[in-house]
């Protein structure tokens, strides 16, 4: 049935979600439409994005709502989808990354780069800072960053980054989630006092399509257990639209988020120099510099 009320409490405002065409990032598009934002939906397969959109109009028919087609494990992918938004758009108000994965079996992107890595943490680190100057001329401005309780427990293996030598798929996961959270504090430290709020959030262990290109047996017993036990993303968006639209966090930066609460996370995400060593050598993952800021 469609939305007979909207709370345009974010007419005037741009959103670009990614990993938008399921789960908790196609709630988070839906629900951001419905408070009368201008929403950008990014996924990889164009009839997904169109089913998205008609779903999204179905619920919402005034929707502002359109579709953006990438790969976002392919760096040009990411260049392209920058290059279209700065196109397309004027200002930029929220920046969700949602985009990822987990992979079984060990594989590598169109770039040479182990796959979780590269979806997970570089497409985070290079979508933003193609977008920055976008997104700090639209301060006061938004940039949320999915990651996971997985991160506690994880270590960033400068020694062995894209698991060459020894790949399992939870521990480069686990990597992939410890990375956004450093990722999201040092940009966070970068950007103060330019009016840009930069935020990570854990969804839960949530009911949605992220595990479908799993193989084999395995991919199947994560498949029944999410089944069973996971929460519907509904539940696992709620702190994702709430970082993007409340009004209580607008101020707020550098934090990470857990049912819409602020809390601890590991000791690891909270070191400082780990941080900026990741940044130099996302850097040169990417052969983007860091932004300017100053």
């Amino acid at each position: 049935m469609a939305s007979q009320v909207r709370d345009r409490t974010m007419d005037g405002q741009t959103c670009l979600v990614t990993g938008a065409t399921s789960g908790i990032g196609e709630v988070t598009a839906r629900e951001l439409a419905r408070r009368g934002a201008r929403v950008l939906i990014v996924g990889r397969a164009p009839e997904r994005c169109a089913a998205t959109l008609d779903r999204i109009r179905g619920e919402t028919p005034a929707a502002a709502a359109e579709s953006m087609i990438a790969d976002l494990s392919s760096q040009a992918g990411v260049r392209q989808l920058a290059e279209q938004v700065r196109a397309r758009c004027q200002r930029l108000d929220v920046l969700l990354n949602n985009a990822g994965g987990m992979f079984l079996t060990r594989r590598e992107s169109v770039d040479g780069i182990e796959m979780t890595l590269a979806l997970n943490h570089l497409s985070y680190f290079l979508l933003t800072h193609l977008l920055l100057p976008l997104i700090t001329s639209s301060a006061p401005a938004r940039i949320v960053n999915v990651a996971s309780d997985a991160h506690k427990g994880a270590s960033i293996h400068f020694d062995d980054l894209q698991s060459r030598a020894s790949y399992s798929g939870w521990r480069a996961y686990q990597q992939s989630k410890l990375a956004n959270i450093l990722f999201t504090y040092e940009l966070a430290r970068r950007l103060d006092g330019t009016g840009v709020t930069v935020n990570t959030m854990h969804p839960g262990f949530v009911r949605t399509g992220f595990f479908r290109e799993m193989e084999g047996w395995k991919g199947w017993l994560i498949r029944r257990c999410a089944d069973l036990v996971a929460i519907a993303p509904e539940q696992g968006a709620r702190t994702l639209i709430y970082l993007a639209s409340s009004p209580e966090v607008a101020g707020l930066t550098g934090r990470y988020f857990v049912k819409e609460k602020p809390v601890a996370s590991s000791a690891a995400s909270q070191d400082q120099a780990l941080a900026q060593r990741l940044w130099r050598v996302s850097e040169e993952l990417t052969g983007m510099p860091a932004p300017a800021t100053t």
